[in-house]
């Protein structure tokens, strides 16, 4: 059975509207020679946020699987697809922030970031020990919920004081 795991909604929510927070000023505050330009680059700009926070991972009986756009492929993210059976460990690295990032080592001795940043972030780990035998206890998200929330609602308020200072 094929399982999808999109991009996390708080993930998605907090880098697009503090895209919008940042952007939405410049096409009000530009000089009228760079008003179409400036219009179109922000929509332009919104376009490749929601694009390149679309990536997703899908699971099977025989692999995993991450899938980009070609926009984020353009940018440099590759997609990738390991088998089951060809998934030798997991191994946790600290961040500078004190978190830990997970990856795939294979028997080949290729590594694979493990998305960290997926809705059902549970349920994929319980897929993935299933389907390699190896322990998942330790995976999990690697920044707290709450800093996608705050950053979401920080941004909503500063669009919110943004149009407010535009209208009066």
């Amino acid at each position: 059975m094929i399982e999808k795991f999109k991009t996390l909604f708080f993930v998605k929510s907090s880098l697009i509207t503090l895209y919008l927070a940042l952007t939405i000023p410049i096409p009000f505050i530009s000089i009228d020679k760079l008003k179409i330009l400036s219009i179109t680059a922000f929509v332009l700009g919104l376009y490749l946020i929601i694009n390149i926070t679309s990536d997703y991972v899908e699971t099977c009986n025989n692999k995993i699987s991450y899938k980009t756009s070609f926009i984020s492929r353009t940018l440099g993210r590759k997609n990738w697809e390991i088998f089951w059976k060809d998934i030798k460990l997991i191994e946790s690295l600290p961040t500078s922030q004190g978190s830990k990032v997970f990856y795939f080592n294979t028997k080949k001795g290729d590594n694979f970031l493990i998305p960290q940043r997926i809705e059902n972030f549970e349920k994929f780990s319980l897929i993935v020990s299933k389907n390699t035998g190896i322990a998942t206890n330790e995976l999990s998200y690697i920044s707290p919920l709450w800093t996608y929330k705050l950053l979401t609602f920080l941004s909503v308020l500063m669009i919110t004081g943004e149009l407010f200072a535009f209208l009066h």
